[in-house]
């Protein structure tokens, strides 16, 4: 139990640390990053109105038979970045809310940056 408090506490600083360099705002959004064991999420956050500007997760992705969290992870992306490029949004400040970019978080990153978004 001490362990996983531990754990938690050093992933709550992470996501702090990171976060204190990373501003977004209307033209160029935060692009965060969540991922669960299971599930991974990614969202333009305008951070000077507070408001969620695009959102998508793998719940969305309809394809997931026989692939691999990373090939998900790429999948979900491509379709946030077809969602911003519809509303008009080419460039984020990527924020990896203190997951290594590394894995599916990258997976995310690199979908994104083929359907179109520039970090």
């Amino acid at each position: 139990m001490k362990n996983l408090k531990l754990k938690a506490k050093r992933y709550i600083e992470r996501k702090a640390r990171v976060r204190a360099k990373i501003v977004g705002t209307a033209l160029k959004p935060r692009f965060s990053v969540f991922r669960s064991n299971v599930h991974i999420y990614g969202q333009l956050i305008d951070d000077e109105k507070g408001k969620t500007l695009i959102s998508c997760s793998d719940l969305s992705i309809k394809e997931k038979a026989r692939r691999t969290k990373v090939q998900i992870a790429q999948s979900v992306g491509q379709e946030l970045a077809k969602k911003a490029v519809a509303k008009k949004i080419k460039s984020v400040v990527f924020d990896r809310n203190g997951f290594k970019f590394h894995g599916r978080v990258k997976a995310l990153a690199d979908g994104a940056r083929e359907g179109g978004l520039e970090f």
